[in-house]
This record gives structure tokens, sequence and C-alpha cells, in this order.
């Protein structure tokens, strides 16, 4: 009889067909409150994503042509013209706050004193600072989101597991039974909100560091793009 049933689960397949919709379908309860909230934050991690990876890249592409206008051109009044047709480059929104001052300073500079000089200086660098952290701030949004969701998605699918679990020992304790075949789907069905939890926390952790390093290296650029344009402002008009 034992070899019998060994024989029979030697010959069983290795791998069953998970039906997943299934599964999902046939959560109810907290569990299928968990699955709702995993469903949810897939769907809001893809999105946020493709976004974030489209905006960088976006930034950082106008950037590059940015700096190569920059360098290339003689008359501040000309690389404005071009830095207006940049609407994503940080570097550009840099360069106009700094023009902008500056026409401001120009505006008034007829006998002014060296303080007076100095205090024009420090002006435009405020200036220049004020649309770094500006850009460095919409550049910035939804990664809270990747991180809290890479933070709190195992958690959320680790109690939608427990609870299912429990259920599934609670109506094995009010069947007097504990057939596998009885088991085996309410499990399942717990079992899910862990695979839910991971399959939103993975990308949102993953994304969250790629998309963090990048704008390390963008805000490195602006920095040094600062000192370099204020660094002329204060040869040619200084």
């Amino acid at each position: 009889m034992i070899f019998a049933e060994l024989s029979a689960l030697a010959t069983a397949p290795v791998l069953a067909e998970v039906d997943l919709i299934k599964l999902l379908s046939a959560s109810k309860g907290i569990v299928l409150g968990v699955v709702i909230v995993l469903l949810t934050l897939v769907a809001l991690c893809i999105f946020v994503i493709v976004y974030k990876l489209i905006q960088i890249s976006q930034a950082q592409s106008q950037s590059v042509s940015f700096l190569d206008r920059f360098w290339d051109s003689k008359r501040l009044d000309d690389i404005y013209r071009v830095a207006e047709g940049l609407k994503y480059s940080p570097l550009a929104a840099m360069f106009r706050a700094g023009y902008v001052e500056l026409s401001k300073v120009k505006k008034g500079r007829d006998g002014e004193s060296m303080h007076d000089k100095m205090e024009d200086t420090a002006n435009i660098e405020r200036a220049l600072q004020r649309a770094k952290v500006s850009e460095m701030t919409k550049l910035e949004t939804l990664l809270p989101f990747l991180a809290t969701t890479g933070a709190a998605a195992p958690f959320i699918g680790l109690f939608g597991t427990v609870w299912g679990i429990m259920d599934a020992f609670l109506a094995i304790a009010a069947a007097g039974s504990a057939e596998l075949s009885e088991i085996s789907q309410p499990i399942a069905e717990a079992l899910v909100t862990t695979a839910l939890a991971l399959l939103s926390a993975v990308p949102a952790v993953v994304a969250f560091n790629y998309f963090n390093r990048r704008l390390k290296v963008l805000n490195a650029e602006m920095s040094t793009f600062g000192n370099d344009y204020l660094n002329i402002i204060r040869r040619h008009f200084f």
C-alpha cells in the first residue's frame, strides 16, 4: 500500500499549473483586502517607474544639449533663448534664473561700490541655488513612494499570508480533518499575497536606487555648472 502511494507520487507532475487569476478571485475577507492593496501598489509602481524614467532621461538629455550650446556660445542672450526651449533641463532652469537676476542687477549698477557689487554677486548666487533646489525637488518627486513601497510591501504581504494561513487552520479545526485537498487552496491563496508583495517591493527598491544614483550625478553636474556660470559672471560683469 505504501509503495503504491509512493509510486503514485513519483509519477505525478512535478509542477502543478497555478491559476493565479483563480486564486486571486477566490480570495476573500482580509486576504482579499491585502490583495487589492498590493495589486494597487504594483500598478502604481509601474506608473511611477515609467514616469521617472522618462522625466530623468529628458532632464539629462536636454542638459547635455544645453551644456554644448552654453560652452559654444559667446553671448548670454543667445544662450537664454536656447534655454527657454529646454523646459526639462535643470541646468537651463538655473541659467534662466541667473540670467534674470543678472539683468536686474545690470539695470541699477551706476555708481555701485565694491560692497554693492559683492551683494549683487551674492544675489545671483542665491538665485542659482534656489533654482537648483527647485529643480531637484521636482526630480525627486515620487521617489519617496518607491522607497516606502519597497519597505512596506513585504510586511503587508506577510500580514496577508499569516492571516490567510490562520484562516486555513481555523477551517481545518472546524472541519475536523486535515486533508491536503482541503487546505491547499486557502494556503495557496495566502501565499499569493507574499508573491504580490515581492512583485511590488523588488522593482520599487531597484528603481529607487537606480534613480537616486542618476539624480546624484545630475546634482553634481548642477553644482559644477552653477560654479562655472557664477565665475563667468564675476569675470565679465563685476
